[in-house]
């Protein structure tokens, strides 16, 4: 005999709950959105939606307050359908397809070419995951913040230009009300209460890329990163694109398809936080790590989100090989992008404003952080093509040093821990080191990563560099991708 226990009642005061980054209500809007990004004539459809009694799309959550109708919701879902059908004008300029993208690639005979042996060391793997777990944990607690808020919050705390961990001390309660952290991550991501790396879905993308070439090798297919999504990473731990491509694989949809269905986020930054290890494990092979995070970014992107993915997997593998700068590593990223795309501009017009900033300070950077905003504050703070542009102005201002990488990085907004994690990537691996970055960013990681991904938890980044050179794939390839002259 089974005795039924009684459920629980729900407390009064629970809210409801709302499943971010997939309801249609809240995905039209963004998808109209993309439309005028790249070119497709929406204005009827977006009329009928209008009309409708739809709304926009939520300016930085991932849900509108509350659910749509049902008559309302079946409308957004079909006018999804209708816009994916709309002409593109940009796809002749921004292709998906990698043969297509490749078509422009040329040569590249040497700089920064892979090591005698092909080999990485593990101390600058290490100072590579050391270097993005602090950017990213720099960023953090501001991120969502609009740039006056982060402006703000460091000022009044007198960490502007920034120098170290935000802090809560010394913060004028005016300015804290204003401009509240993010809540996630006030409580491990400020100086003074951080103990060790706490979880973030910018240090859990790149143990995945771990455990996919532990278990596939450098071989793997799109449908094997499915599969390692559906085993390994819970789908309360996706977001934007990811989530929606993880729906996608759930409703029966394969790749590449998982990328286009109903994911007007498919531009947006998510495939580029998971190029690391793809771009640390082809030392002085731009060109391989660009297709194989290809492979990886095509399970959830399109054209300029790829683009972002294969642009930071480059510039890694050429600051992987250990024969070139800051400089270099970004050419390498363009030269494995469509030049005529949106992303390649935008980040050719980050470094030109950084070069051109008279003053190389701090101080000076603020800026042209300011100028980007001005030319791409129409994007969602999570698109690829803002934080691009930020990324690559940030690295070439700060002339890769890894302080002012990080903190330049951070202080431009948008994906800011994203961002600062991506910088601090690269500019780990040119310090060479763990012990070539300041000790007040690696000191309270404390050695100690936290991860939702199994069988990781707690794991050291001495360890971690230690299985990332075991994966790194040696040899001389024979056609490399040229880097352009400046």
């Amino acid at each position: 005999m089974t005795a039924t226990a009684a459920a629980p009642a729900r407390p009064a005061d629970a809210a409801p709950l709302r499943v971010t980054w997939v309801q249609p209500e809240d995905l039209i809007g963004h998808e109209l959105r993309q439309a005028a990004e790249d070119g497709r004539d929406a204005a009827a459809l977006a009329r009928r939606w209008r009309a409708a009694g739809g709304t926009t799309a939520p300016g930085r959550a991932g849900a509108s307050p509350g659910p749509a109708g049902p008559a309302l919701r079946a409308l957004a879902g079909a006018l999804l359908d209708e816009l994916a059908l709309l002409p593109c004008p940009s796809a002749a300029d921004e292709p998906t397809e990698l043969t297509v993208i490749q078509r422009e690639w040329a040569p590249w005979p040497g700089d920064g070419g892979p090591r005698p042996g092909g080999g990485v060391p593990a101390a600058r793997l290490e100072a590579a995951w050391l270097g993005r777990a602090a950017g990213c944990l720099l960023g953090k607690p501001v991120e969502k913040l609009p740039l006056d808020g982060i402006r703000a919050l460091a000022r009044s705390t007198g960490n502007w230009p920034l120098t170290g961990y935000f802090t809560e001390t010394g913060l004028d309660p005016a300015v804290a009300a204003r401009h509240p952290w993010n809540r996630r991550s006030r409580a491990t991501s400020l100086a003074g209460n951080i103990d060790g790396m706490p979880e973030d879905d910018d240090l859990n993308y790149p143990l995945l890329g771990l455990l996919l070439l532990e278990r596939h090798g450098p071989g793997f297919s799109t449908a094997d990163v499915a599969r390692l999504w559906l085993d390994e990473l819970p789908a309360g731990r996706t977001f934007t694109a990811e989530r929606v491509a993880y729906r996608n694989l759930l409703d029966g949809i394969e790749p590449p398809h998982t990328a286009r269905h109903r994911n007007p986020f498919r531009e947006w930054i998510g495939a580029q936080i998971r190029a690391d290890v793809h771009g640390w494990t082809h030392p002085g092979d731009p060109a391989a790590a660009a297709a194989q995070t290809w492979r990886d970014a095509t399970l959830s992107h399109t054209a300029n989100g790829v683009y972002a993915a294969m642009f930071v997997a480059a510039a890694l593998a050429a600051a992987a090989g250990g024969g070139t700068e800051v400089h270099g590593a970004l050419r390498a990223g363009l030269a494995v992008i469509p030049a005529r795309s949106r992303l390649a501009r935008a980040v050719r017009r980050g470094i030109a404003l950084a070069r051109d900033e008279p003053t190389g300070t701090p101080a000076g950077f603020a800026t042209v952080v300011d100028r980007l905003h001005h030319a791409y504050g129409h994007h969602h703070w999570v698109h690829a093509v803002p934080n691009a542009a930020l990324l690559a102005a940030a690295l070439t201002h700060a002339d890769g040093d890894f302080s002012g990488s990080i903190c330049r990085a951070v202080s431009g907004g948008w994906d800011t821990d994203s961002n600062g994690a991506t910088a601090g990537s690269l500019a780990g691996l040119l310090a060479g080191a763990p012990e070539a970055l300041p000790a007040r960013w690696t000191a309270p990681l404390r050695n100690r990563l936290a991860t939702g991904v199994r069988g990781l938890d707690g794991i050291g980044f001495d360890a971690l560099a230690a299985r990332t050179a075991a994966l790194v794939v040696p040899g001389s390839p024979a056609d490399r991708t040229k880097v352009p002259a400046p």
